[in-house]
């Protein structure tokens, strides 16, 4: 083989490499969109569903006030009464009771609506710095591709290499959003 033969097929051979490399980057770019779509639409959702929680919690706490500003009033009435018939007296006592009751009903409910609403919101935080992290990994794919599309047009093996170290960043930033390093 003479020396422009050797050249030839190793210029073949790099071509070759840069080919499948850029493939597979476009391949993992396909990958780390789908999983930024997929995390971003969870964290806009959950911010709904956190809102919704959010706005039954203050639901409940309207309800609850509106129990306790009855029940205070009636109270008040009861405790002003002179000499009231034992029956009404009673009629009173049970309906404060039952005021009492709701009072704490809406209590305990209030704070298993803040628990869940409270649970969501982690859920959306954690969502958000997942997609924020493929957001990440997708930008150093993507100037990856552009390097190698580049190292193609102008044959500079320097600029493949540049975007092989890019992959590096990309696989950082993939696994840091599943795993969340820091």
């Amino acid at each position: 083989m003479t020396d422009k033969e050797d050249k030839e097929k190793a210029k073949e051979k790099w071509m070759g490499w840069l080919a499948l490399s850029t493939a597979i980057m476009a391949v993992l770019a396909a990958l780390t969109t789908l999983y930024l779509g997929k995390y971003s639409s969870r964290a806009i959702m959950a911010q709904g569903q956190e809102s919704d929680q959010w706005a039954f919690y203050q639901a409940k706490s309207i309800k609850q006030h509106t129990f306790e500003l009855n029940r205070n009033t009636l109270e008040l009435q009861y405790h002003s009464q002179k000499r009231l018939v034992p029956e009404v007296a009673a009629e009173y006592e049970k309906v404060l009771a039952t005021y009492g009751d709701e009072i704490k009903r809406y209590d305990n409910e209030k704070k298993d609506i803040k628990k869940k609403a409270e649970d969501i919101g982690k859920g959306k935080l954690k969502a958000q710095e997942m997609g924020g992290n493929f957001g990440y990994a997708l930008i150093f794919l993507q100037i990856a591709l552009m390097l190698s599309s580049l190292a193609s047009l102008t044959k500079r093996h320097y600029l493949w290499h540049i975007a092989l170290v890019c992959t590096v960043g990309w696989l950082f930033f993939f696994l840091d959003a599943w795993l969340l390093f820091y």
